[in-house]
């Protein structure tokens, strides 16, 4: 019988999840290990050879450490839950102008679920992914705080999870740098874990060009969108784009125009098709509003809260006041205006290293 009880945890194929099953088995607990297969890749259309989490390879690799270990191992078939709520939203989000975060909807409202509702029938009573980040619970609340490997903290990707998952989770790599998980790979044998190369590209979109994608995804859209118009700040036209729904903010590459000087996307309009182009200080705002709100660390902020938000994945965070004007929406007012801000990301408000909370960007304005 096992010292610590029986948990179901999260095996992607990589050194990190991996890594996170093994010293949960060293712990003494009765390790059950999964893998989620969330795509298809011969469906995508692209030319990439099949990598990343989804695939074959990964799922041996999975496999290959429970073996050596003694622990069962299980596949886990959710391509049609994926699908239908992460692959139709992030379509909608791009048709609606803004820029989506399929991977936070997915671990938050895809993983989550699935890993518990199969620990359930397993008999476990905690699960348990590869996440750099820490599980806390202060004042009847459960929250994440950031990992102590600054570079590769995954806080930002968790904030959606609820107090009820969190209360069942498990994250054993907090406390640990991705240079000690590489040697406790190396120290153990799984040198191929150590050599792996690591994915950052959306799963679904194998190739990185999710124009293409959506292209693939939505017959006749190309055509629909078409000949939209680029515009200043000021409104003057300078030329016309190839559709609203190929843009985002903060983009300069790839769009098709010489100005004279480097411009970038700082706003989608998707009522009339136009792409606002603008300089380098035009991407500057100083609030937001945030909807669509999971909070952890309190049931709901009273007061104004000085936090520190993120707008995006590897953005540092800037020092911002956040008030909660409704049940579901925040204003978000910044100390020093944040460049890039693109609708449709996620915000995440932390204080110190803990995850207040977050939620997806509405819009953002100037003062």
């Amino acid at each position: 019988m096992s010292k610590h009880g029986r948990i179901l945890v999260a095996m992607s194929g990589g050194i990190d999840s991996s890594l996170a099953a093994v010293l949960l088995h060293e712990e003494g607990y009765e390790v059950i290990g999964m893998t989620m297969k969330t795509w298809d890749y011969a469906s995508s259309g692209a030319s990439k050879k099949e990598t990343g989490c989804c695939s074959l390879d990964s799922i041996n690799d999975a496999r290959n450490v429970a073996v050596e270990l003694g622990f069962p191992h299980y596949i886990l078939d959710i391509r049609n839950e994926f699908g239908d709520y992460v692959i139709d939203h992030f379509t909608s989000e791009y048709l609606d102008g803004r820029t989506p975060n399929p991977c936070v909807l997915c671990n938050t409202h895809i993983k989550w679920d699935a890993l518990l509702r199969r620990a359930d029938r397993l008999d476990c009573e905690h699960i348990a992914t590869g996440h750099y980040a820490n599980m806390q619970f202060a004042d009847g609340r459960y929250f994440v705080s950031k990992g102590v490997d600054t570079w590769k903290d995954q806080s930002y990707v968790l904030w959606g999870v609820s107090q009820e998952s969190l209360r069942r989770t498990k994250l054993p790599l907090g406390h640990l740098h991705k240079s000690e998980i590489r040697d406790m790979a190396r120290e153990r044998g799984f040198i191929d874990l150590v050599n792996k190369a690591e994915s950052y590209e959306i799963c679904f979109v194998p190739d990185n060009d999710y124009r293409s994608f959506l292209r693939r995804r939505v017959p006749g859209l190309e055509a629909e969108v078409a000949g939209g118009k680029y515009v200043l700040e000021d409104g003057t036209v300078v030329g016309t784009h190839e559709g609203y729904p190929f843009y985002t903010v903060g983009q300069r590459k790839g769009l098709g125009i010489a100005l004279g000087r480097p411009v970038f996307v700082t706003e989608i309009r998707k009522d009339t098709n136009e792409v606002v182009l603008g300089d380098m200080p035009d991407l500057f705002r100083d609030g937001m509003y945030v909807s669509k709100l999971n909070l952890q660390k309190y049931p709901t902020l009273t007061q104004p809260l000085e936090t520190v938000t993120k707008v995006r994945y590897k953005h540092e965070g800037t020092p911002a006041t956040v008030i909660q004007e409704e049940e579901n929406k925040i204003k978000v007012l910044f100390h020093d205006a944040v460049n890039g801000i693109a609708p449709g990301q996620a915000a995440v408000f932390y204080e110190g290293d803990d995850v207040v909370g977050g939620g997806w960007i509405m819009k953002s304005f100037r003062q």
